[in-house]
């Protein structure tokens, strides 16, 4: 597959409105570069107007698009070396597949681990010659599988467990192999083992076992240098996510102890010496160089906003994908200016956003708030749903929301409990009562929204994708007076069939979230699932549904939209031919046009 990075034929840029023109406008991931070829960089782009993955060769500036299918690709690693791209080849957005490979400098694909089935991908690790892969694998029938695969020769298993599990990575030298594992049964909170290429362990660590609380571990990387044993991992000792590095050959941890509120992430700088810290906190983000020798914090300068991604690179300058609200994201560096711009129509900016704080059943909840510029209420609102439960939103760029700010909407997003950013308790407190908890902060916010003069009581929209669809259908039913309207994308509808239809890691993770099988706990999921409540629901719905969508399958959905059927429900459906969303603008596009229309025709805003 070849093809230089281009401008995408688009319609008339006179005649298109700007929330039109900020998902059309090309953007670019941070760049994943080869840690012993720096020049050779993998990036995303949508140029095409389809994610699509792009080589681009830094020596040269040369940029070629790497795949090119109908429903686009963005899972796809370089080899240390540089020589191979691999990516995830599944159908038509089902995420079940196999991985492929194609030299970085162009030519035919091949199945890059020939011998292994279609699965699910559970992670990858490569080696410095991207001769050895260490594949993770998940299916119905295995749990979770892990596999190490020698070029010219077949996989062989080095790890199984009906609970998911993934790979975290592979050391320098390919002695060592980090796996993350909730053989405990709990998929929230993963314990770490680290094992050799036959797939004997070296070393264990589990937070989940001698407390109260069960604690969660996470694999950041193993030390960038060969015959290094050190294993960079976070963990939640202390409430909220934090990095600390582990000697895997003599056991000793050493506890960085950062004085920073919120969460912290880390990655290796290239030589070992140093770490890049992401530090998140109140939906905003920063970064920091922590010299390990020294133990010294240095605080690298970034714009106020959210860094969604940062790399150090080998000459010690940091790269990053930086937006806030108001602004588009770029790929800047430290050494200055932006280091990967695309070509073609720049992306409109839009308003800022205001926090809001306001106490709720479970502590203060923070929520982000975009209007109109210069307006006043009381103003149609809505409420855009985060998906996960396990994200949150932040002061990042979003042309969803824009596109109804644009329109005389306001947006409010609430990182109600569940969301991560705000430490482990508020990110843990939905267990058992999973969409109810998260709809009682909702509420309060919603009660916040109205008595401060900011929305109408009258025209309520509630709206979110994945999760946050979820709770859509959830809250119309169980809270039909609050709102005017429901839009739900790629929503859980119908809990129970969900359950029974979804890939194998989401049910490890709904057995968590709900303490068992729709079996063992019926009552939990009845009380959690929007289809117990459907009668209930007043406001007219609209719902979008991937009808290849692993994660919200369409069957499920399919059972509460007949259920509004039998009621003669106010509703309207609309399926598409690809997964969990769309990674194709003009489709992307088509889909906000028909929520836009659809809260004008009933909303009259």
């Amino acid at each position: 597959m070849t093809g230089a990075m281009s401008e995408s034929r688009t319609p008339d840029e006179r005649d298109m409105p700007d929330w039109e023109r900020r998902f059309r406008a090309p953007r670019v991931s941070l760049p994943d570069w080869a840690e012993d070829a720096p020049d050779r960089s993998l990036f995303v782009s949508n140029a095409t107007g389809t994610y699509e993955l792009y080589a681009w060769d830094r020596a040269t500036g040369e940029q070629r698009q790497a795949t090119d299918r109908p429903n686009g690709t963005t899972d796809g690693v370089l080899s240390p070396d540089g020589a191979w791209i691999w990516w995830f080849d599944d159908k038509d957005g089902d995420e079940f597949g196999i991985w492929r490979r194609q030299p970085f400098t162009g030519g035919p694909d091949e199945p890059a681990v020939p011998g292994l089935a279609p699965s699910y991908p559970a992670g990858l690790a490569l080696s410095r010659d991207g001769r050895t892969a260490v594949v993770g694998r998940s299916t119905d029938d295995d749990g979770t599988t892990i596999h190490l695969a020698r070029e010219g020769a077949a996989p062989v298993e080095i790890y199984r467990h009906r609970e998911s599990a993934g790979v975290g990575d592979l050391s320098h030298d390919g002695s060592l192999i980090a796996v993350e594992h909730t053989e405990h049964g709990d998929a929230m909170h993963a314990a770490l083992r680290v094992l050799r290429p036959d797939g004997t362990t070296v070393a264990e660590l589990d937070d989940t076992k001698g407390g109260t609380e069960e604690l969660g571990l996470e694999v950041l990387g193993f030390a960038p240098v060969d015959g290094d044993t050190r294993l960079l991992i976070g963990h939640q000792r202390r409430g909220r996510w934090e990095p600390l590095v582990w000697d895997v050959a003599t056991g000793e941890e050493t506890d960085l102890a950062l004085d920073l509120p919120g969460d912290v992430s880390a990655e290796w700088y290239p030589d070992g010496s140093a770490l890049l810290i992401a530090h998140g906190f109140e939906a905003r983000s920063e970064l920091f160089r922590y010299d390990l020798a020294a133990r010294e914090l240095t605080r690298i300068p970034t714009p106020p906003g959210t860094v969604s991604g940062a790399t150090a690179r080998p000459d010690g300058s940091v790269e990053y994908l930086w937006s806030s609200a108001a602004e588009p994201p770029a790929v800047r560096s430290t050494a200055g200016g932006v280091v990967l711009d695309p070509p073609g129509m720049a992306c409109p900016p839009s308003v800022p956003v205001e926090d809001v704080w306001v106490e709720g059943p479970g502590g203060r909840i923070h929520a982000l708030i975009q209007k109109p510029a210069g307006a006043t209420g009381p103003l149609p609102t809505v409420f855009d749903l985060h998906g996960g439960p396990t994200w949150h939103d932040s002061d990042s760029f979003a042309a969803g929301p824009a596109a109804w700010v644009d329109h005389g909407y306001a947006v409010i997003r609430i990182n109600y409990r569940g969301s991560t950013g705000y430490g482990r308790a508020w990110t843990d407190a939905l267990k058992h009562r999973v969409g109810l908890i998260e709809l009682e902060d909702v509420a309060a916010v919603r009660e916040w929204a109205i008595t401060s003069g900011l929305a109408d009581p009258a025209r309520l929209v509630l709206t979110g994708a994945s999760w946050g669809g979820y709770l859509t259908l959830l809250g119309l039913g169980t809270q039909p007076d609050a709102w005017a309207l429901g839009i739900a994308v790629v929503p859980v509808a119908d809990y129970v069939t969900a359950y029974h239809d979804e890939m194998e890691a989401l049910k490890a993770m709904d057995r968590t979230l709900l303490g068992g099988t729709p079996e063992e706990v019926p009552d939990r999921f009845a009380a959690s699932s929007p289809l117990t409540y459907v009668d209930q629901v007043k406001a007219p719905v609209y719902i979008s549904a991937g009808v290849n969508d692993p994660r919200c399958p369409i069957r499920q959905i399919d059972n509460y939209v007949k259920r509004l059927e039998s009621r003669g429900a106010v509703h309207e459906v609309y399926r598409y031919d690809a997964g969990h969303g769309s990674l194709v603008v003009d489709e992307r596009i088509k889909q906000v046009a028909l929520e836009l229309d659809f809260a004008r025709r009933h909303l009259g805003a």
